[in-house]
């Protein structure tokens, strides 16, 4: 199972990001299974509903966000919390960074990511053109 991050997300729509391409892959291939964190949904309307003020194209993308990972958008719980917060302290990351990494390692998942410095640089991520299902 693939966890991709905000990144991935919004990669997915943003024609001069690196990892457009691949990133529309990974988000739209309905045939391979996928998962996010509930705060993928906030992330994902900051960036594109309130940064680049594109509000109806946010709802689309939180729309299929839901619909392509159904049951599996992870909430965060105060396990998950305590987790984080371990490796923000191993790590230095944000605490939603951290959130990714502990779902991640909870679930025994790949985290997908397009943040080269703070997660893939660290081997905590890889990025979507580099994302395989088993």
């Amino acid at each position: 199972m693939l966890l991709l991050d905000a990144g991935v997300w919004i990669a997915a729509k943003d024609d001069g990001d690196p990892y457009a391409d691949a990133a529309r892959g990974l988000v739209f291939d309905t045939d391979r299974p996928a998962a996010a964190l509930d705060l993928t949904l906030y992330e994902v309307a900051n960036v594109v509903g309130a940064c680049w003020g594109k509000p109806t194209i946010a709802a689309s993308l939180c729309r299929t966000l839901a619909v392509r990972c159904e049951e599996r958008i992870i909430s965060i719980d105060p396990e998950l919390i305590d987790a984080g917060l371990r490796a923000v302290a191993e790590h230095g990351l944000s605490a939603y960074d951290a959130a990714y990494v502990a779902a991640a390692r909870r679930h025994g998942w790949t985290l997908v990511s397009t943040d080269i410095r703070d997660l893939v640089s660290k081997g905590l991520a890889v990025t979507p053109d580099r994302a395989d299902y088993p």
